[in-house]
């Protein structure tokens, strides 16, 4: 990515129990990009799969990426990763980071995104209204002798089953 970095954010570091958000909601229906690597070379994804909750003594959040995605690389060989929301006037930026891939253009130079470096590691945007920093604790391919309900293999009519990523939270960052 060619895009320079911000030097300062007005994003600020609140407690993971004071969020008053809707995950369901903010997940499921408004996106989020999962952003992994360093500020020498990292990629952005758009996603809508994943959640947050406590597992193992710890606040984690989990979300899923496909091999076949640029962004894989990235999470496997990081050991943070981020989700940034933003508010509903970047959706066109969250479709494009869903539809195009880093390989080929700079989404984030495209988007107007401004990428800032979190204290110690992790990549999020200067735009987002609310950032999850993770440290990566777990990751499994999903293993679709696992499906205990058949529709869930429509979700993979090529069989590129997703990897799981579980991260703990270790900062949250809010406008």
């Amino acid at each position: 990515m060619t895009t320079p970095f911000a030097e300062s954010t007005d994003l600020i570091e609140v407690d993971a129990h004071s969020l008053d958000d809707n995950f369901f909601k903010i997940i499921e229906k408004d996106w989020f990009l999962v952003t992994a690597g360093d500020k020498d070379n990292y990629n952005t994804m758009t996603a809508n799969w994943g959640g947050v909750g406590y597992l193992w003594h710890k606040k984690v959040c989990f979300i899923f990426v496909r091999p076949g995605r640029y962004t894989y690389q990235f999470t496997e060989s990081s050991d943070l990763f981020t989700l940034s929301f933003f508010d509903d006037k970047f959706r066109k930026q969250l479709d494009y980071c869903g539809v195009k891939s880093g390989r080929e253009v700079d989404k984030v130079k495209e988007c107007g995104f401004t990428p800032y470096e979190i204290d110690g590691g992790g990549i999020t945007f200067n735009e987002a209204r609310l950032v999850i920093k993770c440290r990566k604790i777990y990751r499994q391919d999903i293993d679709p002798g696992g499906f205990m309900d058949e529709s869930i293999a429509k979700n993979y009519p090529q069989k590129d089953y997703h990897t799981l990523y579980i991260g703990e939270i270790v900062k949250v960052l809010k406008k």
